[in-house]
């Protein structure tokens, strides 16, 4: 796709070499992306990353990743600060919008964007925060353990999400840096949780569990792989125990959001979300 769209300005669709300059953009507006993320994001849908150049040089990027016929994420909104407020990211993002079709969009947005959002069609349905801070040295409990393959939590993943992600799962397990654990009592699987290394912190995401005390084992396990290093998790508002468990750990909210939708989901176990996978893909 190329579309000559507003003062000279060409979408098309990007690469992955290309998306990396995305990700230095996003490291500077200090969302921390993982390091390893981009090539787990193309594994789900490599036709939905989109930048638009002037002259050739990228100044602004949206992503549309697809899930299945339903359901599609907006993440990476994002303009060159240098040539902010001048169209170019409304049109980047209109192109972009194309590659989701009829599908309902999600996307985690950013408070000062909210109100633009909602223009296009997206009502929030819940705040997300990251908390962060370096958390005191924890073992990994007897009952955690790592992740064999992704067949073993797929099913606990789509019932944890609004769609199901096997493509993406794959690879958000096995690439390197990124450690999954899961939990496991009396041979029931009764959460599971990653943790990658990020740009500033290590990022856990998700954190997916039964109950609290599932969810405070594989915190403990995560963590433990932190070893006094600074680490966040994207905690949504409305599972208060999510957010007991991040202040326990003396985890501190440091950045908000809001999950917002154009339309209807699938439902999803959203008690079981003690943090999401990650702002740009859901």
């Amino acid at each position: 796709m190329t579309s000559p769209v507003h003062q000279d300005l060409v979408v098309t669709r990007a690469t992955l070499d290309d998306w990396a300059v995305v990700a230095r953009w996003a490291g500077d507006e200090g969302w921390n992306p993982g390091l390893s993320d981009p090539s787990c994001f193309f594994a789900q849908d490599p036709e939905g990353f989109f930048i638009g150049r002037l002259d050739e040089e990228p100044v602004s990027s949206v992503s549309v990743v697809t899930y299945g016929d339903d359901y599609a994420f907006l993440g990476f909104y994002l303009v060159r600060p240098d040539l902010r407020g001048q169209g170019h990211g409304l049109a980047t993002w209109k192109t972009a919008l194309t590659h989701a079709g009829d599908r309902t969009v999600g996307l985690d947005g950013v408070v000062a964007q909210q109100d633009n959002y909602r223009q296009s069609g997206f009502e929030p349905a819940h705040r997300t925060f990251r908390y962060s801070g370096v958390v005191p040295e924890t073992a990994v409990p007897a009952d955690v353990r790592p992740v064999e393959d992704a067949g073993s939590v797929a099913a606990y993943d789509s019932a944890c999400h609004p769609a199901d992600r096997p493509r993406f799962l794959e690879h958000w397990l096995t690439t390197g840096g990124h450690r999954a654990l899961a939990r496991v009592v009396d041979g029931r699987l009764t959460g599971y949780g990653v943790i990658r290394p990020g740009r500033d912190a290590l990022r856990i995401g998700p954190l997916f569990a039964d109950t609290a005390a599932d969810a405070r084992a594989l915190f403990a396990g995560l963590a433990a792989e932190a070893a006094g290093r600074e680490l966040a998790i994207d905690v949504p508002e409305p599972n208060a125990a999510a957010v007991a468990l991040a202040e326990e750990y003396g985890l501190t909210p440091s950045f908000e959001t809001a999950r917002m939708y154009t339309g209807p989901i699938r439902p999803y176990a959203e008690e079981r979300v003690f943090g999401v996978t990650t702002l740009e893909l859901g």
